[in-house]
């Protein structure tokens, strides 16, 4: 069973940071599956699936990153399980690259 599964953008001193491997992470902590990735916009992007109260945890932990970021923006909406299939092949979580 898949549960939520959440389409994450994170906007301000995200990249730089620390913030990709901040969020693979925790989302591993927190055995989820998914993937993070820079923008060039400078955003963050990241897809998060598992159990519905823990993906909601990880979104809230992404509006306050690492120490060393800034967020200013968090945009969350529902995602598909065909943007899961963008992690590396037989990965839980991956970071991509840039996009």
């Amino acid at each position: 069973m898949i549960g939520a599964i959440r389409h994450v953008t994170i906007r301000g001193r995200v990249q730089g940071v620390g913030y990709r491997a901040w969020v693979e992470y925790q989302a591993s902590a927190r055995n989820l599956e998914g993937w993070v990735r820079n923008r060039r916009d400078g955003s963050v992007e990241a897809v998060f699936s598992g159990a519905e109260e823990v993906v909601s945890e990880m979104v809230a932990s992404c509006r306050r990153g690492p120490s060393s970021a800034r967020v200013d923006a968090v945009q969350e909406e529902a995602a598909s399980p065909d943007e899961l299939r963008l992690r590396g092949a037989g990965e839980r979580f991956s970071v991509l690259p840039t996009v």
